[in-house]
């Protein structure tokens, strides 16, 4: 009998997320019995220090030494293949991958990716402060010939808000705000728009915001479950 795939998940960055990747992991996975899902190992690190404040300068608090300490402890449990359901981490992505000895499913990577194979020609980021000002998303449109825009000042200020000041408590958001810098990018030529923060994902689940949005923590889902040998369900 094949021994079966198992994901570890490095979650906690936010914690509300982690627990929405692995639901959406098991809502898309094609099973009918409980053994037929993917075996999963799950970090919850929600103490890992803040990624955006770390890389934006407002803090000495270096993230990645937690984050490889919790990826090894993942595999020493058993981690074939793991993801991690936070966008602004992948800031450290190839000092991660470098230092763990199993494939790390790249987010960025296969949202883009997505993008371009669905005819996008220009999109919107919306993404954390720390995302966008490391261009860490515009490196990898860069790549593939994608045209992309981001938030203008007002309209980043708008997403911080809503992602640290109401998301991430708890608190609903303010979807008027986010629509504003939603016509902001539709206004400059985006013909979608990638949810690039998986608190953004969110507002997925809770709200509908239709087929202009490309949301990444979907997308890492349904990657990871091709990458554990799993049939994916719409």
């Amino acid at each position: 009998m094949k021994k079966p795939v198992v994901l570890g998940i490095l979650g906690g960055l936010g914690p509300m997320a982690g627990a929405y990747f692995y639901e959406l992991l098991i809502r898309h996975t094609k099973a009918d019995t409980d053994q037929e899902h993917i075996d999963v190992v799950l970090s919850g690190r929600a103490s890992t220090p803040d990624r955006t404040a770390f890389i934006c300068g407002r803090s000495d608090k270096n993230p990645l030494e937690q984050m490889i300490a919790d990826a090894k402890r993942l595999i020493d449990y058993g981690a074939d293949i793991l993801a991690m359901p936070c966008n602004t981490a992948h800031y450290f992505y190839d000092s991660l991958s470098r230092a763990i000895t199993v494939p790390l499913i790249n987010i960025i990577e296969v949202t883009v990716g997505r993008a371009l194979s669905e005819g996008c020609a220009k999109v919107g980021i919306m993404a954390t402060e720390g995302t966008v000002a490391s261009g860490t998303y515009q490196k990898y449109c860069d790549a593939v010939g994608l045209a992309w825009e981001v938030p203008s000042r007002e309209g980043q200020d708008r997403l911080n808000r809503i992602i640290y000041d109401e998301i991430k408590p708890g608190k609903e958001p303010d979807m008027d705000s986010f629509r504003k810098v939603e016509r902001e990018l539709t206004s400059r030529g985006c013909d979608r728009i990638i949810l690039g923060c998986t608190e953004l994902s969110l507002l997925c689940r809770d709200h509908k915001l239709g087929l202009l949005y490309i949301d990444s923590l979907k997308t890492l889902a349904f990657e990871a479950i091709k990458a554990c040998g799993k049939e994916i369900r719409e």
